[in-house]
């Protein structure tokens, strides 16, 4: 590839940001298209892996990041009542990440830091058209048209790229509503020695909780037809608790697994949920999209500086697809499944995960899986030991 080659990233999001800060560092021009006005500041992810840590510590905005959130040390399973059932703790895997714990933070915190090391965005700039030849893409935008020697599709669940390539995003949505209650209740108050993660197990109604700096969610999970307020669904999920649970928000949102056929369409690659989007059980999806940005950001590097032919991102795109149906659709499926339901399934769920839990080795292995260290791409200069 000749020397100047432009990179064009769509989405300022943190998969997009993370693409970019990733070509920036390797001399990459690149340029980010965002069709909002600056960056989100939705309430949206808000789970960090050791994984997705020991890469952002490569790309130098850990540190402050991590200073922003709740560090998680331990993961917990308490029964309906509270009782402790079972607990993995983060420190079975400090030999394999410089991160043992998961960060709970709004992604709102992390896309400014990334934003630093960006230096060309352009705001209030849609994608209306896509076209591409042998040498070249071509974007028809709001505000004018850009020309890239590479794309990388970082636009969102809705992404205008794919539509606008006329590319399917075959899936099925999830048989149930997940719903997120927001409580600045301090939780772990009301049940001392509880962790900023615990899931709540019982076939009557299963949740999760997760603490952050200022506020506390807790998860459940419903079917679409259901006709119940979110107080009525909290006393049976944690009927200690309820009583004293100052509700601020509630809201319901669906999920869905799809996966696009493929990662690259010509000059085009696809990150994030442009790409997949899967249960939000195990907070893998998001994190799974700054990984998707690593390696094909990473890759790309490599083919436009030389150092390899474009045949290398067919490898990227298929490593990418491979993650996501190999490992993260099954396991953020296998969090749900004994949830809800049957008592002999919940219960022999719980087994199993103190069967794990009182096995060092099986419990290392849990935590590896669970923090996407088995996954994760490989960055020149990462935190990971």
């Amino acid at each position: 590839m000749a020397a100047g080659a432009v990179i064009v990233v769509v989405g300022a999001g943190p998969v997009g940001l993370t693409a970019a800060v990733v070509l920036s560092r390797a001399g990459v021009p690149v340029t980010v298209l965002e069709r909002g006005p600056a960056l989100g500041t939705a309430s949206r992810a808000s789970t960090f892996h050791p994984a997705t840590l020991d890469l952002l510590a490569g790309l130098g905005v850990a540190d402050e990041f991590i200073a922003r959130g709740r560090k998680v040390h331990d993961l917990q399973w308490r029964s309906r009542t509270g009782e402790l059932l079972t607990r993995m703790g983060y420190d079975a895997i400090a030999d394999r990440t410089a991160h043992p714990f998961r960060l709970h933070a709004e992604q709102t915190e992390l896309t400014p830091l990334l934003l630093e090391h960006v230096p060309d965005v352009r705001w209030n700039t849609e994608v209306l058209d896509v076209q591409q030849d042998d040498r070249g893409v071509d974007l028809i935008t709001s505000t004018g048209s850009f020309r890239a020697d590479y794309v990388i599709a970082a636009d969102g669940a809705h992404s205008a790229v794919r539509t606008t390539l006329g590319l399917d995003f075959p899936g099925t949505e999830y048989p149930t509503y997940a719903l997120r209650v927001i409580t600045t209740t301090e939780l772990d108050r009301l049940l001392p020695g509880l962790s900023p993660m615990t899931y709540f197990r019982d076939p009557v109604q299963s949740c999760s909780v997760l603490g952050l700096p200022d506020h506390w969610r807790v998860i459940l999970r419903l079917p679409h037809n259901a006709d119940v307020s979110p107080e009525a669904l909290l006393h049976k999920a944690l009927p200690t608790l309820a009583d004293r649970i100052d509700v601020q928000d509630a809201h319901t949102y669906r999920t869905s697994r799809r996966v696009i056929g493929d990662y690259r369409a010509g000059r085009v690659l696809f990150a994030g949920d442009a790409a997949h989007l899967t249960s939000t059980a195990g907070g893998m999806n998001m994190n799974c999209g700054i990984h998707d940005a690593v390696d094909l950001a990473t890759t790309l590097s490599f083919v436009v500086n030389g150092d390899h032919d474009n045949a290398l991102l067919d490898e990227a795109a298929q490593r990418r697809r491979n993650v996501v149906t190999d490992h993260v659709i099954p396991r953020s499926e296998a969090r749900v499944s004994g949830v809800d339901g049957q008592a002999g399934s919940v219960d022999a769920a719980v087994r199993q995960l103190a069967a794990t839990a009182s096995d060092p080795a099986e419990a290392a292995q849990y935590l590896v899986q669970a923090s996407m260290l088995d996954s994760v791409p490989q960055l020149e200069g990462s935190a990971a030991p």
